[in-house]
């Protein structure tokens, strides 16, 4: 079963952080807050931990996973930028948007999109979840908590507990999941494309 903890969402709890990095560290698999409702996370290259997610979420092997990260250098490591490409990311994070990227040799084998070697990136806005990160100290491996036959991830800390605490090794709630979806944004032809409309406004990606 998994370990709820509970955070301030001002100032989470230095300890319940480190406890919950601890797990992560330790193989496990995470239900986490952001300002695009509750994610599930788990370390760079914990294939178990995607698999995992496949079987919450019914996903197939083509499914787009995000490394979301804490810092726009953090997110430089993973990902190929231009110049163009640098500028507007850097324009639009952290904010509510996933940038489909082609993907450096650092980016974790196991979540790339298998045929174009492409990857979803993002930086929330989001106290909680940029403190897990932070702790952490690298990215973590995510996909949006959307269960199936559900449109919206989920929002409430203790309902995703009671659901699936089963099938997680934690619950991190501070009580201030974001309503709505990323819009998702691939920048990896000549031109921007909105993938996904969500709570990011894609008037300034419109081609």
């Amino acid at each position: 079963m998994a370990r709820y903890f509970d955070v301030h969402p001002d100032n989470p709890q230095p300890r319940a952080l480190t406890q919950v990095v601890a797990i992560l560290r330790d193989g496990g698999l995470v239900a986490y807050p952001t300002d695009s409702g509750f994610a599930l996370g788990c370390v760079l290259g914990n294939r178990e931990g995607l698999d995992r997610i496949r079987a919450i979420r019914d996903l197939d092997r083509h499914h787009h996973f995000t490394l979301v990260c804490s810092t726009f250098a953090q997110l430089g490591q993973y990902v190929e930028m231009g110049n163009d490409t640098f500028r507007l990311l850097r324009a639009f994070t952290p904010g509510p948007y996933t940038f489909i990227l082609r993907a450096t040799r650092e980016a974790p084998k196991a979540m790339l999109q298998e045929k174009r070697r492409t990857v979803g990136v993002r930086i929330p806005e989001h106290v909680t979840a940029r403190a897990l990160l932070d702790a952490l100290g690298e990215p973590l491996m995510s996909s949006s908590l959307i269960l199936p036959g559900s449109e919206d991830a989920a929002t409430d800390g203790w309902s995703v507990n009671d659901e699936l605490g089963h099938a997680l090794d934690a619950v991190l709630d501070s009580g201030d999941a974001g309503l709505g979806p990323t819009t998702v944004v691939d920048l990896t032809g000549d031109a921007a494309e909105v993938v996904r409309v969500g709570v990011g406004d894609p008037e300034p990606f419109a081609t």
